[in-house]
């Protein structure tokens, strides 16, 4: 096992820290276990480090434009990649995760090393930038690192720091324009290159229907759509998956929940831009609270009025039973954290609502028109009936959320077993998703579909099924509702 490189002074120290940890998060994505994740991570960290000594060095040597090259963490990613691709051929690809494998005997594999102009848009995109910029792009968006931590270690002003990346999204924009045009393409893909260029500039430009059939067949022009437009929060997938490659969205995941960590440990700089939405959310937190505690006190007051001895009404009604099992409060509006809010579950009474978000009949008598439906982190708020014997569970989570993007997982628990599965939800506030992962996407208005993938399509009975995504929101997000699973209204977990 190699030696890992010796720092040249304090600050090559601090950041061969940070980037052993990014370098070290994506290994353990690509083997099967502790020993070969440090393994690989180790001769991975070794082969970058040496490459970009030896650019750095000529670069110095050499007069005129500086060579393309990528900023240090995603170069280090990509020579995780490129190791691993060499112990495939060196006969010690059982060390290796198996989707890699087959990722790596693949055309897609050959893309990231093939000619220069076949390669992915935003990895050309991505390198033909100055490193700094580079750097700042990679850091903010796919690291996940507050963007004042950013700024104040790359030297810039902080009081710009968000003109400063916007700036730095239009140059990758510009980069990755210009790398399209290049692209060796034939004649269909090529009379899209202006339209795509003109939707993507816009956020309210409505894709015509002609190129967005063109997007659902063609990669290439898929991945160019997909770094051309700045806006709806996908542009940290699209650098993840075009620089990376296989494992790209896993690897955004983790760096975002790391991210998550810091944050919550006081480890990393405060985050302005943030800071507004959390303050709301306490406040949304107590106001519910504050609902919830008058809600029981009423409730207990209720019953101790009934339980007093010589009224006949009440010890009716606690022989009776309770004639409305309604929630007495349900939860307030707020701004939907990224924990989990399993504890929140429906009201086993409560009535269904269909995909439309129309009332429905409850069981039995007539069931009153549903209130204004309000937003929690998790699938409980309108996932489905309530009801004991519901054929699925379904969890919602929102795993992390920035300015006019987000991600989320769903988990569905399935009581039968299944040989072919779609989960479909209903969105409250126009979001509109943009990646999926480890389902197929389709989204009509506020209905949102996920259709199997060939690899997970069979599923035991009491299994689990799970599935993530990105998606775009303005002004407000709220959890979705109505969850099915093959048409079946499902529960919340």
């Amino acid at each position: 096992m190699p030696d890992l490189p010796t720092p040249k002074d304090a600050a090559e120290a601090a950041l061969f820290s940070e980037c052993w940890d990014a370098v070290l998060s994506y290994a353990d994505l690509c083997t099967s276990g502790s020993t070969a994740a440090n393994q690989l991570a180790r001769e991975a960290f070794a082969l970058g480090i040496r490459e970009a000594r030896a650019a750095e060095s000529g670069t110095a040597r050499g007069a005129g434009r500086r060579p393309s090259r990528l900023p240090r963490i995603p170069l280090l990613l990509t020579a995780v990649r490129a190791t691993a691709a060499a112990w495939e051929a060196q006969g010690q690809g059982h060390k290796l995760d198996p989707d890699l494998r087959l990722w790596l005997n693949s055309d897609k594999a050959a893309r990231y090393v093939g000619p220069p102009l076949s390669r992915p848009i935003a990895l050309r995109g991505l390198r033909d930038m100055q490193e700094p910029d580079a750097a700042l792009l990679w850091l903010a968006e796919v690291e996940a690192l507050p963007l004042q931590a950013v700024v104040r270690r790359q030297g810039l002003d902080q009081s710009a720091a968000v003109e400063e990346l916007n700036e730095v999204r239009g140059l990758f924009r510009d980069r990755c324009h210009r790398n399209h045009l290049d692209t060796p393409m034939d004649a269909e893909c090529r009379s899209y290159v202006r339209l795509l260029d003109a939707v993507t500039r816009s956020p309210a430009a409505d894709t015509p229907p002609d190129l967005s059939r063109h997007l659902a067949t063609c990669v290439e022009c898929a991945e160019a759509a997909a770094c051309l437009r700045l806006h709806g929060g996908g542009l940290p997938a699209a650098l993840a998956q075009g620089v990376i490659g296989w494992g790209g969205l896993a690897y955004l995941e983790r760096r975002r929940r790391a991210a998550e960590v810091r944050l919550g440990g006081g480890l990393a700089a405060p985050d302005p831009e943030g800071a507004a939405a959390r303050a709301a959310a306490n406040k949304a937190r107590a106001r519910r609270n504050g609902l919830l505690v008058t809600a029981v006190l009423v409730s207990g007051l209720a019953l101790a009025v009934s339980m007093m001895p010589g009224d006949s009404g009440g010890d009716s009604l606690a022989k009776a039973g309770p004639t409305d099992s309604s929630p007495v409060a349900g939860p307030g509006a707020g701004v939907p954290s990224s924990a989990p809010a399993s504890s929140a579950a429906p009201s086993p009474s409560a009535p269904k609502r269909p995909a439309d978000g129309s009332p429905t009949k409850g069981k039995g008598d007539d069931a009153k028109p549903d209130p204004e439906p309000q937003g929690t982190s998790s699938a409980t708020a309108g996932a489905g009936d309530g009801t004991k014997d519901a054929a699925c569970e379904v969890q919602y989570d929102l795993v992390n959320q920035w300015p006019e993007g987000f991600q989320a997982t769903v988990t569905v628990t399935t009581a039968h077993a299944l040989d072919a599965w779609q989960v479909a939800w209903s969105f409250r506030d126009g979001q509109r998703v943009d990646q999926m992962w480890d389902a197929s996407l389709a989204q009509d208005g506020s209905r949102v579909s996920a259709n199997a993938a060939d690899y997970n399509r069979t599923v035991a009975a009491n299994g689990t099924l799970t599935f993530g995504f990105l998606a775009s929101w303005q002004g407000k997000n709220t959890a979705p509702y109505a969850f099915t699973l093959n048409g079946q209204t499902c529960t919340g977990k």
